[in-house]
């Protein structure tokens, strides 16, 4: 069965702020099925990467990575905003358009050349994703991809991770 997963995103004119156009992937969690079928998709993807372990920047990362992880068998890390983790941690900060924001992982989170994807509802910019990717590097882990379940083209996230192999199941350019 083939979906478009298109069908299952909302798109929500003038928020955050007017001019913008938000892509909401509520409708998208909403259906088991379409939610099935992405998070299939996605750990298809993962598969064939070899994928030991996903890592997820907060939070919508989280909702992307965990089911990835539970159909794969593997773990799952949560990348976190400052004061979540509880534990010895590495960070790693990026710039947002007004200031700055910084992510922290565990520092046992990753073992030295464990295969990682990283996932994301969304790719934007790209400094969320740097960000998490530096911080699987700092532990040693090996990135072999990300994934995402909507690239805004038109914001050129996928410059800022040339480097680093990447699987997206919708593109979006403009309003």
């Amino acid at each position: 069965m083939s979906i478009n997963f298109k069908d299952y995103v909302a798109s929500v004119d003038n928020f955050p702020e007017p001019g913008i156009v938000f892509r909401d992937i509520s409708p998208l969690m909403a259906d088991g099925k379409a939610y099935a079928a992405a998070t299939d998709e996605i750990a298809a993807y993962a598969k064939d990467k070899g994928v030991e372990m996903i890592v997820g920047p907060e939070a919508r990362g989280f909702i992307v990575g965990c089911p990835v992880a539970y159909k794969l068998g593997v773990g799952f890390a949560p990348a976190r905003k400052k004061g979540k983790l509880p534990r010895p941690t590495v960070s790693a900060s990026y710039d947002l358009e007004y200031g700055q924001a910084t992510l922290y992982l565990h520092e046992d989170a990753i073992k030295p050349g464990q295969r990682v994807l990283v996932c994301d509802d969304l790719l934007a910019t790209g400094g969320t994703i740097a960000a998490t990717i530096e911080l699987v590097e700092k532990l040693g882990g090996i990135v072999v991809g990300t994934a995402f379940l909507i690239e805004l083209s038109d914001l050129h996230g996928r410059d800022r991770i040339k480097d680093h192999d990447m699987f997206t199941l919708m593109s979006y350019t403009g309003a």
